[in-house]
């Protein structure tokens, strides 16, 4: 097995997922500030669970822009600002984890319903450009 998950990763992926669904839900429910913090929270310590302590230190202090944009956002969303600040943390997010877009895209590739989903329209475009 290429990436063996143990106990703490699980609780890592699990927090990043309730994290993604209080955004979401924040969202929906016009900018709640506080399900964006909750969301931001349990986000942000997934990925230290998941990456690992060390890992996501070296991850926040390597690329500063990002870190910047992130931090930044967060600070919007704290003063109450929450379009601006979710616009800066979605850029940071981008910057940050720019390098894993090819990873998560083949991991997705491979889950069977979604990356049957996935890869359908991307043939199609793929076909339209041959054409």
């Amino acid at each position: 097995m290429a990436y063996e998950i143990n106990e703490q990763k699980k609780v890592g992926l699990g927090l990043i997922g309730f994290g993604i669904f209080f955004t979401f839900l924040a969202v929906i429910l016009f900018f709640d500030k506080g399900l964006l913090a909750l969301g931001n929270i349990f986000w942000l310590t997934g990925v230290a669970l998941l990456l690992g302590w060390q890992s996501t230190w070296k991850l926040f202090t390597s690329n500063y822009k990002g870190t910047g944009c992130f931090a930044l956002g967060l600070f919007f969303l704290f003063v109450r600002w929450p379009l601006v600040g979710i616009i800066l943390e979605i850029y940071g997010c981008i910057t940050l984890f720019g390098g894993f877009w090819p990873t998560v895209k083949v991991f997705l590739f491979q889950i069977p319903v979604v990356g049957w989903i996935i890869q359908y329209p991307l043939m199609f475009l793929n076909r339209l450009k041959g054409a």
